[in-house]
């Protein structure tokens, strides 16, 4: 097996506040992710991808709740599964072949696929805002760890992550729902850099009203 990540320390190790890091800053500074349409063989295989999981894991989780859960998609069942998304969407108001054909294809954009499922629990404690934050957060650290580790990936949710069918199909519970789905491959691309938002409209300072 590949080693992508150093191991984590036991439970209750001291670990240190900060790791100041000119190559991590110009990481996230330079940060983009990859075009959907051009990513490509080779993905992170099955070892590789539990690696990313485990790193991708390690965000900020109130209580230690571990709000979420994975749905991957690799090989043959990339295809099986858009098959089952065409006859959904095949059966929506107004669909088009065209539709039906997109949606077969939409897992096989990439050759590793990972859903991302919030799985938030009421323990009355815990707001289930923080937990589905934590999912967000999840799924953007996958993207960094894979990005870090040399593959291109994209995070998109269309109109799968906001289906009720394909929630049966992926067996969601009731208090679950996608934060999105992670496409992970090698960019056969250059993205090109987007505009970017201009901070000073953004960032307010909070002074004492009158």
């Amino acid at each position: 097996m590949t080693k992508l990540f150093p191991n984590p320390p036991p439970a209750g190790t001291a670990m240190l506040p900060t790791r100041p890091a000119y190559d991590v800053r110009s990481f996230l500074a330079l940060r983009k992710s990859a075009n959907k349409l051009f990513l490509s063989e080779p993905g992170p295989n099955e070892d590789e991808l539990a690696q990313l999981l485990e790193v991708a894991a390690r965000v900020p989780d109130h209580r230690k709740m571990n709000p979420w859960r994975f749905i991957v998609f690799q090989g043959d069942s990339r295809l099986e599964c858009g098959k089952e998304l065409a006859r959904i969407a095949g059966k929506k108001p107004g669909a088009e072949e065209r539709d039906v054909m997109d949606a077969v294809g939409l897992l096989l954009r990439a050759p590793t696929v990972v859903a991302v499922v919030s799985s938030p629990t009421d323990d009355g404690r815990t707001p289930v805002w923080e937990q589905e934050l934590s999912a967000g957060a999840l799924c953007y650290n996958l993207l960094l760890a894979a990005n870090a580790c040399g593959w291109g990936g994209v995070w998109l949710s269309e109109w799968i992550a906001f289906d009720k069918e394909v929630d049966a199909l992926l067996g969601l519970r009731e208090n679950e729902r996608l934060a999105g789905y992670i496409y992970l491959g090698t960019a056969t691309a250059h993205p090109q850099e987007r505009i970017r938002p201009e901070m000073s409209g953004l960032v307010t300072k909070w002074t004492k009203p009158d």
